[in-house]
């Protein structure tokens, strides 16, 4: 029987209710078919709803379970995807018009592995045009659950709206300015983007190859970390997928974080951060100190430059990827889209490679930083997230406040994980985010789950 609220349960323990013949996997999927035909009618996270395919894997996740045969913490567990992953026999769009009846004869290997996990798809996710910045009104923007007056993040939106609105049980999404981390934060989940290289993007839509990660978005750090154990690793199919083993992530959960030596700038969160996103950092760290972290002052590298050299970074490599219908179907972008394409044709070999400097002396110098401490502590906003009417007027400040905690992580190609820790005065999330050394997403994964035992802002959720 479903109990109120099993909507906004964490995979972990709906995993062990499946597991444990508590619940069916395929009353489970009809239930969350049926709460999606709801309530997505009015919030838009989803583009293509799979009910079709969930229903045919519950019944065989249905029966594998009865026979005793658990795949994964993830077998008969219903998630959803940003609809960048090619789904074979089903639409993959990358939130672009032009890309509308696009039907992959494959699956991307991410999807290829959640299936091999026994997870089941419960559809494709809401994103911006193309992976960018704008969304389109072939896909319009997804409403904030928290309320809809205000942004619900890009490009992953659908992803951290689907999550936080109890619409799947985690989420896969992509980052590569900040779409994993900004999601999250608007929506209050938890995200884990890990190190750049460390999952596959075969099969997946490319924005700039060598800034796109694709990431998790859950309730938890454990949830989220038991679905990128799923996923990562090597793959033949993409020879820029690390050939570094992966971890379980949910072994050593409760190792606990004595000792654990948390980098903090003040200067840097004084001088760019508002007080109501400063003292909800502050009583974060206070928790995670009294689990035994230690707090070290640091001066983390200058991100000035990285704030706008990602741009132009960025662009080059978009329009690569563009090249087959850009500028040749020009007409069927969106202004964003486009100017960013102009920006990356119109460059030159000069002053892209003067970026491409700074941006590896920059991620140098964030390295040789984190040989001195272990993870660094920071908001991902500095301020609340913003509302949709403040987003439709952008300016340099707004760019630079959504930027200057998250990309140049991206630059640098470090992971990090998102953990809700507070809300306004106006009743929206708030997060933090730890940033770790390239590869250690466990030890990201471990000190998540340490604040979350001892926090309850991760369980918190809007009502619908």
């Amino acid at each position: 029987m479903l109990e109120h609220d099993w909507y906004y349960a964490d995979l972990h323990s709906t995993a062990a209710a499946l597991h444990a013949h508590k619940i069916s996997p395929v009353e489970l999927t009809e239930a969350m078919l049926a709460r999606i035909a709801t309530v997505d009618a009015t919030l838009g996270a989803y583009i293509t709803v799979t009910a079709e395919r969930a229903l045919r894997e519950a019944r065989a996740a249905e029966a594998e379970i009865a026979r005793g045969e658990i795949r994964s913490p993830l077998h008969g567990v219903p998630l959803a995807v940003k609809d960048i992953f090619d789904t074979a026999g089903i639409a993959t769009t990358a939130g672009m018009g032009i890309h509308r009846e696009r039907i992959p004869a494959s699956d991307a290997t991410v999807i290829e592995r959640l299936r091999a996990a026994g997870a089941i798809l419960l559809g494709k996710l809401t994103l911006t045009e193309g992976v960018y910045a704008e969304h389109r009104p072939a896909f319009p923007a997804p409403l904030n659950p928290w309320h809809d007056d205000y942004w619900s993040g890009a490009s992953s939106s659908g992803s951290g709206v689907a999550v936080a609105a109890g619409l799947c049980f985690a989420a896969l999404g992509s980052e590569t300015g900040g779409s994993i981390r900004l999601p999250s934060a608007a929506n209050g989940v938890t995200g884990l983007k890990p190190t750049w290289g460390r999952v596959t993007r075969h099969g997946t839509f490319e924005l700039a190859a060598t800034l796109d990660h694709v990431g998790t978005m859950a309730r938890s750090a454990a949830d989220a970390g038991a679905l990128l154990g799923v996923i990562a690793g090597p793959d033949p199919r993409d020879p820029t997928a690390a050939q570094v083993a992966v971890p379980n992530y949910l072994a050593g959960l409760d190792d606990g974080i004595g000792g654990l030596r948390i980098g903090v700038d003040r200067q840097w969160l004084t001088t760019s951060v508002d007080a109501e996103t400063r003292a909800a950092l502050d009583a974060a760290l206070a928790v995670l100190r009294e689990r035994g972290a230690i707090l070290v002052e640091v001066e983390v590298p200058d991100v000035s430059a990285m704030i706008w050299d990602w741009f132009p970074i960025c662009a080059v490599q978009t329009a690569q990827a563009h090249a087959a219908t850009f500028p040749a179907r020009r007409d069927e972008y969106g202004p964003a889209l486009a100017a960013l394409l102009d920006s990356g044709r119109a460059l030159s070999a000069l002053q892209y490679q003067e970026a491409l400097r700074r941006r590896i002396e920059f991620s140098g110098r964030v390295q040789a930083l984190l040989t001195t401490v272990d993870v660094l502590a920071l908001p991902v906003l500095g301020f609340p997230a913003p509302t949709i009417a403040r987003m439709q007027n952008i300016d340099d400040d707004i760019i630079a406040g959504l930027h200057r905690f998250t990309c140049p992580f991206n630059l640098s190609g470090n992971p990090a994980i998102v953990l809700p820790n507070g809300y306004t005065a106006a009743g929206m999330p708030i997060v933090f985010q730890l940033i770790g050394r390239h590869f250690d997403e466990a030890l990201l994964v471990r000190a998540g789950h340490v604040y979350q035992q001892a926090s309850d802002w991760h369980r918190r959720h809007p009502q619908w």
